[in-house]
């Protein structure tokens, strides 16, 4: 449990966030105690806020609980959320909390995708329509073939699999939308991808997870500003957001010759020590640094020591040819292998 279950009611008008739902939760025993308020952030006033006190069994009915309260305190501001299919186990669930915590903490290693893989996998052998396990399993499979830590065709291939079955379990689930549209661009089936995309936008407008992740796709099809703007959308509509999202920003920055912007965001705590150390490096030689590109460079191949730029630049989804070859021309310059 923890504030991540509470902490992300957020909505917007425009480009102002409106309302924020802010709590916190405990666990004590076979009882969870949540309290929870919605606040208008235009004016600090708060809107509603209640205490709940249950069984740890009844956790999944507390949650709809929560949100019809809310959209009971939100009606004629906001339609309802989209219907979502709630995992059939406790354990099942909180393994697959304890999976999402390890992705996130993928900045820091990359052996928290094994783990993650590990708890992931235990989850959906627990619960075989959990929906949401499926798709966090199918993210992990996919990010150690894709950043280059175990780059296998059985990977890349599991990753497929495991987000189209996220959605056929969950078709109310947003995110897995998103993912299989991101995965889509990787083939190259570009309307399939946009369609995905336009899904979860219809089930959640100001998905700042999808927004961040388009940025990267946008960015590859040479609209480097746009996808700027992309993920400094995102990282206003999440007030917590996890290091990748600075990781497309940085990545953004760089496809629109910011190296500049580039380097102060990649060098941030919150995604330094990650992977994105190969775009750092790149913008780094980009700007003549080279010194500093390739102790960067070095850095990263310790952390994925099977990358080189051929395999990255074949599976990269590129509709712009020009952008994949700028990075590769950072790359080379930083001393990242072929």
């Amino acid at each position: 449990m923890g504030q991540s279950l509470l902490q992300n009611g957020l909505f917007q008008r425009g480009k102002v966030i409106r309302y924020i739902l802010e709590g916190s939760a405990r666990r004590a025993g076979g009882r969870v105690r949540i309290n929870v308020q919605l606040i208008d952030a235009a004016c600090g006033d708060h809107i509603w806020a209640e205490r709940f006190d249950r069984n740890l069994e009844d956790i999944f009915g507390l949650q709809d609980e929560v949100t019809d309260k809310i959209v009971e305190a939100l009606v004629g501001r906001l339609a309802r959320p989209p219907s979502r299919k709630r995992p059939k186990s406790l354990e099942a669930y909180d393994l697959c909390v304890r999976g999402r915590i390890l992705i996130s903490a993928f900045n820091s290693s990359p052996e928290a995708l094994r783990e993650a893989k590990i708890l992931l996998n235990h989850a959906v052998s627990i619960d075989a329509e959990y929906g949401e396990a499926f798709r966090c399993l199918a993210f992990v499979y996919w990010q150690l073939w894709a950043q280059g830590i175990e780059p296998t065709q059985e990977n890349r291939s599991r990753a497929f699999e495991l987000a189209h079955k996220a959605v056929a379990l969950d078709e109310g689930d947003a995110a897995s939308h998103w993912f299989v549209g991101y995965l889509w661009a990787y083939e190259k089936r570009w309307s399939e991808s946009d369609q995905a995309f336009a899904t979860t936008f219809t089930l959640e407008p100001n998905n700042a997870d999808a927004l961040a992740i388009r940025s990267e796709l946008v960015a590859f099809a040479g609209r480097g500003s746009e996808a700027v703007e992309l993920a400094q959308r995102a990282l206003r509509l999440n007030p917590h957001p996890p290091g990748w999202y600075y990781w497309q920003l940085g990545f953004a920055h760089y496809a629109a010759c910011q190296y500049e912007e580039a380097v102060k965001i990649l060098r941030m705590e919150a995604i330094y020590r990650s992977p994105s150390r190969r775009i750092l490096a790149a913008s780094l030689a980009q700007l003549g640094r080279t010194d500093e590109a390739m102790r960067e460079a070095a850095l990263f191949m310790a952390m994925a020591p099977k990358f080189t730029i051929s395999h990255w630049a074949a599976a990269q989804p590129a509709r712009d040819p020009q952008t994949v070859q700028r990075f590769i021309e950072g790359y080379r310059m930083a001393g990242l292998p072929e």
